[in-house]
């Protein structure tokens, strides 16, 4: 149908925000896809205007794999915004609805707070009760863990590890009736680990397989390609939602070397796009919903790891492409949100909403400032080796036939990592559990291995352990812990990056708390047994320890975390908000520090960059350095010495079939339109789909022929456009018998032009900061020289392109053909590649290319 003068549905204004107008002939192409609706109106008012039919856009949404326009997103909102506020004057309801326009953005990350605080919540909760359920069961209480069937308790003991063993809680060998110690009592329980071990890893990746195939992973390289303004559909929706809280607790409870921490980031912002669509101005504006998605990622670090201002640094640093002031304070309070809700719940039983609390400030010598430091080099070397070594084992279950026995792998990475961890106590427990023992510090009664300090009672309050050498149960610890190390570096390397949620924050902290804490240990045995050395000397007294291993473990998780993930201020935050070690500021910024620099000596980027790179996603890192000592003119491609057309739309004279072809022959995002091909002067530009769907939308109508021309003139437009004398004889001998179809108001008449001798420089932060699709490159303002599109533009999804694509430039005219009098008729298709010996040619194919069109020649 089509849309006269009197029935447009669009505002003048090219940013406006389109409209949905209820008609029975609007094309949807499914409920949640981003397609282009037009809603065509024939009347007779049309059909008497000598046969001008007019096309007006009524709704626009984006494709899948596609990438936002920003600039055009932020323009038909603040347009959006003048329209409500010129309206608040006519009635009571309409500066109502101005209010509720303001407020929403803080009820919409309200909600997104909550909602992802009591998700958080629920998967701690589930998480600890899946996992104690591989080594027992509270039988009184089934629904209790192992550390809260214990509390009750009036015999309560501790293992050499610190775990907690009660008569209320049953083992597995208890349970079918063998009690004591021996063999088959051992051998029962490692069985029975094995098996629990593969049940959860089967139903973690047979949700992930067969309901949200988006479920798997740590979603952060993928919210990080979605917040730079890129389109992937179903990623942040209501089943992938739910399968990956339930797949997280299993994958996690099966004893796989990997975090749900990371998850969180993915979940959260799953609660982001639900709850905007609750809000107009969030749902239907890819740009403004980014907003809401950059706050819902800060809350998602808020509730993995109690820490609100470290969340929202970490989307700030790490996560978020666009980030105004007004976001910084919606995520600073979505933030508060998640974490005052985690606490409220407690799933740690412990009345904090941290999960490593520490309870001492100890200070720390001048000297323990060399062992930090190598533990930030440790940190940075494991963060090269840990991303050279992941991606290229991703590539090779991506490129063999691995990669299509998903549900094996996963299934046989369950059974060795439950045989090869269970014998080892550091290993057999969570890494979460892991970690909490080893950043505490012994106190008073501690029987563990790590506190085997003959003869040497500890003094309670904020002083350190009095002097003491190491007994055999701490030697015993470190080979344990030595073991622990090797195995959870070997299989996370495998791990990550298999088809179930996983993260890499808390396998990487284990590791570095792991690292830190033998090196801490070996530390203060030095120092005990060399007092009178020169680094030990004026820090180190006869009657108090100097060192504490547990900080050490502390700076080691910082220093290993950071290595991956290359993150500095955003970490150092986090890892103190964690702990509660505000006095620990300087050496987890010296270890952070230290990993990001050793780091970048071997690799640029962190994990989450390095899989953005392996998958293909379309992302321009706005934190990235160029240095470009070229221009504009000589990053196109094709460049102007080259041979290759330009392919662009004049305003008036193109048909039917010419822009059919041009789209079959194409594979450009956006065309540039221009005057005439006399005179090539930008007028605008227009998408790709935007052509498709009208072109697919006429093929349907019988009376359309491949001779209608297309005008991208809106009929004023058309009325006054008379500049140019010799192609308006031209368009009326070619629409005298044809008829004419307007598409102006899919027209953007606010293209981004930059000149030939553009620095490079400028063409980036053009990209960067505006957020462009595509730059047209002009000389003296024609279109004579090309346009340079984006890195983060793909041509033709999936899958994703992610090297630029540049269009090229008009070939040079044959005079002698194109004042050839036979060809006057096509002189505007007149174009030759060779020179002139090649006339006769061009010709003969030019008129056999219009006779295809339907003219007599």
């Amino acid at each position: 149908m089509f849309v006269t003068d009197e029935q447009s549905f669009l505002p003048t204004n090219p940013f406006a925000e389109p409209t949905t107008t209820a008609s029975s002939n609007t094309t949807h192409h499914g409920t949640d896809d981003d397609m282009i609706d037009i809603d065509f109106r024939n009347s007779n008012n049309d059909k008497l205007n000598n046969g001008v039919m007019n096309v007006d856009l009524v709704n626009t949404h984006y494709d899948d794999f596609q990438t936002i326009d920003w600039l055009k997103d932020l323009m038909r909102d603040r347009f959006r915004h003048r329209l409500l506020r010129a309206k608040t004057h006519n009635s009571l309801i309409n500066k109502l609805l101005m209010y509720h326009d303001a407020w929403s953005g803080w009820l919409c990350v309200l909600l997104v707070g909550l909602s992802a605080g009591v998700i958080a919540g629920v998967i701690d909760i589930g998480t600890n009760w899946i996992s104690h359920l591989k080594h027992g069961i509270c039988l009184n209480a089934f629904w209790l863990n192992r550390e809260q069937c214990c509390w009750a308790s009036r015999n309560l003991q501790y293992t050499s590890v610190n775990t907690e063993e009660c008569a209320e809680w049953f083992t597995w060998p208890q349970v079918f009736g063998l009690y004591g110690t021996g063999f088959g009592r051992d051998l029962l329980s490692y069985i029975m680990y094995i098996f629990w071990s593969t049940i959860f890893a089967t139903f973690a990746v047979l949700l992930v397989k067969v309901f949200a195939p988006y479920a798997c992973g740590s979603g952060i390289p993928e919210i990080k390609t979605i917040l730079g303004g890129f389109i992937i559909r179903g990623y942040l929706g209501k089943w992938t939602l739910l399968i990956k809280s339930i797949g997280m607790m299993c994958a996690t409870s099966a004893g796989l070397i990997l975090g749900k921490e990371g998850p969180f980031v993915h979940i959260a912002c799953c609660c982001g796009n639900i709850f905007s669509y609750l809000f107009p101005k969030y749902g239907r504006n890819e740009a403004k919903k980014r907003e809401i998605l950059s706050a819902a990622a800060a809350a998602g670090v808020s509730v993995a790891f109690g820490a609100p201002i470290g969340g929202v640094l970490f989307s700030l640093e790490e996560i978020s492409y666009y980030f105004p002031y007004k976001t910084l304070w919606r995520s600073f309070f979505c933030a508060m949100v998640g974490a005052l809700v985690v606490r409220s719940i407690n799933p740690y039983g412990n009345g904090h909403d941290i999960q490593f609390s520490i309870d001492y400030s100890v200070p720390w010598a001048s000297f323990e400032l060399l062992p930090f430091i190598l533990l930030g080099i440790l940190g940075g070397l494991w963060g090269a080796f840990f991303i050279k070594t992941n991606i290229w084992w991703s590539r090779v279950r991506k490129n063999s036939r691995l990669g299509q026995y998903t549900t094996l792998e996963v299934v046989g990475l369950a059974i060795i990592t439950a045989i090869i961890i269970y014998p080892n106590p550091y290993t057999r427990m969570s890494m979460s559990e892991l970690i909490k023992r080893l950043v505490s510090q012994c106190r008073v009664g501690d029987m563990i291995d790590l506190c085997d300090y003959p003869g040497s009672p500890f003094i309670s309050g904020t002083s350190k352990g009095s002097v003491g050498l190491a007994g055999p149960g701490v030697h015993r610890a470190i080979w344990q812990l030595f073991f622990a190390l090797i195995v959870q570096v070997l299989l996370v390397t495998f791990t990550i990056g298999t088809k179930v949620p996983s993260g890499i924050i808390i396998p990487s902290m284990s590791i570095g708390a792991i690292t830190g804490r033998i090196i801490g240990i070996i530390t203060e045995q030095l120092a005990i047994q060399n007092p009178t050395f020169i680094l030990f000397r004026h820090d180190c007294s006869k009657d108090e320890n100097c060192v504490t291993p547990a900080l050490y473990a502390i700076v080691g998780a910082c220093a290993f975390l950071g290595g991956v993930s290359k993150m500095t201020i955003s970490l150092v935050v986090i890892m103190f908000e964690l702990t509660g070690g505000l006095t620990y500021i300087v050496p987890l910024m010296a270890a952070a520090m230290t990993a990001k620099w050793i780091g970048d000596g071997f690799v640029r980027g962190g994990i989450y960059d390095a899989h953005i790179e392996l998958n293909g996603y379309p992302f321009l890192d706005n934190k990235e350095e160029f240095n470009f000592t070229t221009i504009a003119a000589e990053v196109m491609r094709p460049r102007p010495e080259q041979q290759a057309s330009l392919a662009f739309l004049t305003q008036n004279g193109m048909t039917f079939s010419d822009i059919e072809c041009l789209l079959k022959e194409t594979s450009h995002t956006l065309y540039p339109v221009v005057v005439t091909r006399e005179h090539p002067y930008v007028v605008g530009q227009i998408q790709r789909r935007d052509l498709q769907v009208v072109l697919r939308s006429q093929k349907m109508h019988r009376y359309r022929l491949s001779s209608s021309v297309i005008q991208f003139t809106s009929p004023a437009e058309a009325a006054q456009n008379s500049d140019y004398e010799s192609d308006s004889r031209s368009d009326q001998r070619l629409t005298t018998n044809t008829e004419v179809i307007r598409i102006g108001n899919l027209l953007d008449q606010a293209p981004i032009i930059v000149t030939d001798q553009t620095p490079m420089e400028t063409v980036i932060d053009l990209f960067r900061k505006l957020g462009l699709r595509q730059a047209f490159v002009t000389r003296n303002g024609r279109t004579e020289m090309g346009s340079i599109q984006a890195k983060n533009q793909p041509i033709a999804p999936p899958p994703p392109v992610q090297t630029p694509v540049v269009e090229g430039e008009t070939k040079p005219k044959c005079k002698a053909c194109c004042a050839c009098p036979e060809t006057k008729r096509i002189r505007d298709e007149c174009v030759i590649l060779n020179g002139e010996e090649n006339c006769s040619k061009e010709i003969e194919a030019h008129r056999a290319c219009m006779r295809a069109a339907g003219f007599n020649i």
